[in-house]
């Protein structure tokens, strides 16, 4: 493949040009929003549910995007196809522009727009099978009276102190409690449990983001008879559950088999985890938005 071209202020560039202003309030203060999203043969999943969350996370932070709805879902195809690319992750990033070395947001009279689409494998195929080690950490997520989970914004320290934990301890994921201590999610995940065949996963008050992949495997789980319930998780809720996955954009649905030393469950990918991650895959694959004009993509 050719050298990556991002979407950088409705122009593609090469990788290597690809730069935003030092005075970038996005790179000073991690002021804006995104949205990973992907792309599967070809077609973009759930794009209008990404873009519906962009603009609702612009308008809490009085973000104005210099784009309307379908000029960005135009940009994110076209940045797909110049990339030549059928299976993708895509960033889509909203800083909120040069100011000055102030906070003050309206110093920043032009938003950057980028959107970076690049190949991505999170966890190779086995660790769907092995499934992952879990540990809880010290970091916490803020209450959401503090920071609003529902701004998926550019500010990710709090994620990336929980990630250094986690290299830390040799592990590839982590699990925070929120400010109750209550279960919230992972770094970059959310949480679901299994307990006598019934779905558990926490609020979306309790401190998480309302995934997107979350939200599609809580309807697939209904559309295949299971019950699935948002509730508070404790640890020892965590610890004593038949089965434990993670979702996410990234990393789709992947199987935890144990967490702080606990065995959950037969300490495998569980029958319902292994099920939903077919339906998922099954889905994912079958939908979205074509950035090709002729359906799936073939090159």
């Amino acid at each position: 493949m050719s050298e990556l071209k991002i979407f950088l202020n409705g122009v593609l560039v090469p990788a290597k040009e690809a730069y935003v202003s030092v005075f970038d309030h996005g790179f000073l203060y991690g002021d804006g929003i995104f949205e990973g999203i992907r792309a599967y043969s070809g077609r973009i999943f759930k794009l209008d549910e990404h873009l519906d969350r962009l603009f609702d996370s612009a308008k809490s932070i009085l973000l104005e995007i210099p784009y309307s709805r379908e000029e960005l879902t135009e940009q994110v195809c076209r940045t797909v196809r110049e990339n030549e690319l059928l299976d993708a992750y895509i960033r889509l990033i909203i800083s909120r522009g040069p100011g000055d070395l102030g906070l003050d947001p309206t110093k920043c009279s032009h938003p950057s727009v980028i959107i970076i689409a690049d190949e991505i494998a999170l966890y190779p195929q086995e660790v769907y099978r092995r499934g992952l080690d879990l540990a809880a950490v010290s970091t916490r997520r803020p209450a959401t009276d503090v920071l609003n989970p529902a701004i998926k914004s550019l500010n990710y320290l709090n994620n990336i102190l929980a990630k250094i934990e986690a290299n830390l301890r040799g592990l590839p994921e982590v699990v925070l409690l929120n400010h109750q201590g209550y279960v919230a999610e992972a770094t970059a995940d959310n949480i679901f449990i299994v307990r006598r065949g019934q779905l558990r996963t926490p609020p979306a008050n309790a401190g998480i983001l309302n995934g997107i992949t979350r939200q599609v495997v809580m309807k697939l789980a209904s559309e295949l008879g299971m019950a699935c319930e948002e509730e508070n998780i404790t640890l020892h809720d965590l610890y004593t559950a038949d089965e434990c996955f993670l979702t996410g954009t990234a990393a789709e649905v992947i199987p935890a088999v144990r967490c702080d030393g606990r065995t959950i469950g037969s300490g495998g990918a569980g029958p319902i985890t292994l099920k939903i991650l077919k339906a998922f895959r099954d889905y994912s694959r079958s939908t979205g938005v074509s950035a090709y004009k002729s359906g799936v993509a073939t090159l």
